[in-house]
């Protein structure tokens, strides 16, 4: 079935509210979530509104943070999110950047003890809509082994990157730094399907394509993601003077503990090193001359980044966001949380 995008934000609004946020943070993590529905990204949209609910409600997440910004240097500041909505304390972090950016032309901005902040391309999206160039990194669960180990260290530590380009089209990529997201694991699990050689290894560290033997996946391109994810979470946490590496507290085992994470905006105002008309002229041409690109043999065209996530947001503004079945009917029943949640190891077999 498919909803508005109005109807959608509507539905996950009253849920958090009713599950203890304000109506004003409980809209700001509908917004998030909407936007990465209508992207295509299901993993961080409405489907994550049961478990919010359950944490919020449980007081995982702080309903009423007190929130602070400082600056400690001309370009740079540390936003303290008091551990209550990621997606509220992540957005404020970056206006604040944005504004910062404006005026020095560059702003470096430590996001502290939040939780789950949601879709990083929204973030970075904020700024290029300011003609800005954004780049947002952080931290998450410990599920990821690193190069040559067999034991999981990081977590899928994603990062996202925009840059604003002529007619408010701009280049929007967000990526995970493991081969595959956890939720294909679950998914295959449903299925009592096989997963994809590649994806994740056993408790050995053997390659392994059993859904229910993965016991940590894998980072992207070996070694080279590896060192992404470790790049992530020395930015976004050893930086911050928060959790680091396995350390990482998780985001499923205690509904009742704060989750202190962290991320890191960095934005850049192209104006304060080239033209800007001509930069963003020549995102554009960027941006065409890759979608140009005679394909290879298999493939109909070539997309530049984030292009096909933009092509479904198009899409879903003009006819609506595809929904699955069973978070429909949990966004309009009245139950805020069945203990779905309670001590859930995201790798329990």
């Amino acid at each position: 079935m498919k909803v508005t995008k109005q109807e959608l934000e509507n539905l996950i609004t009253t849920k958090l509210h009713r599950a203890g946020l304000t109506e004003k943070h409980a809209a700001v993590v509908a917004d998030v979530l909407v936007h990465a529905d209508a992207r295509g990204v299901h993993s961080h949209g409405a489907m994550r509104v049961e478990y919010y609910a359950e944490r919020i409600s449980k007081g995982g997440t702080n309903t009423k943070p007190n929130f602070t910004f400082e600056k400690t240097g001309p370009c740079s500041a540390v936003f303290d999110g008091d551990n209550g909505a990621g997606h509220v304390a992540a957005k404020q972090a970056m206006e604040e950047a944005i504004q910062m950016a404006k005026e020095t032309g560059i702003a470096v901005v430590g996001v502290r003890r939040i939780g789950h902040s949601g879709s990083l391309s929204y973030y970075v999206e904020m700024a290029a809509k300011e003609n800005l160039i954004g780049l947002s990194v952080c931290q998450s669960d410990p599920m990821v082994v690193p190069y040559g180990g067999a034991e999981p260290y990081y977590g899928t530590n994603p990062i996202a990157f925009a840059a604003p380009g002529n007619n408010g089209e701009n280049i929007i990529f967000d990526m995970a730094t493991t081969v595959q997201a956890w939720g294909k694991v679950l998914h295959a699990r449903s299925k009592n399907a096989p997963i994809e050689e590649g994806w994740a290894v056993d408790k050995n560290g053997e390659p392994t394509t059993n859904p229910f033997k993965v016991n940590a996946l894998l980072p992207i391109a070996g070694p080279k993601g590896y060192g992404l994810m470790m790049m992530v979470d020395i930015l976004s946490g050893v930086l911050l003077g928060l959790p680091f590496g396995n350390r990482v507290t998780s985001m499923y085992h205690d509904l009742t503990e704060d989750r202190n994470l962290g991320q890191l905006h960095i934005v850049i105002n192209p104006a304060f090193f080239t033209s800007l008309p001509k930069f963003k002229e020549n995102i554009a041409t960027t941006m065409s001359d890759l979608t140009n690109i005679k394909p290879a043999p298999g493939f109909d065209q070539v997309f530049y980044p984030g292009q096909i996530n933009t092509i479904s947001e198009i899409e879903s503004n003009q006819n609506g966001i595809e929904m699955v079945d069973e978070v429909y009917q949990y966004l309009i029943s009245d139950v805020i949380h069945n203990n779905s949640y309670d001590h859930k190891d995201p790798f329990a077999k």
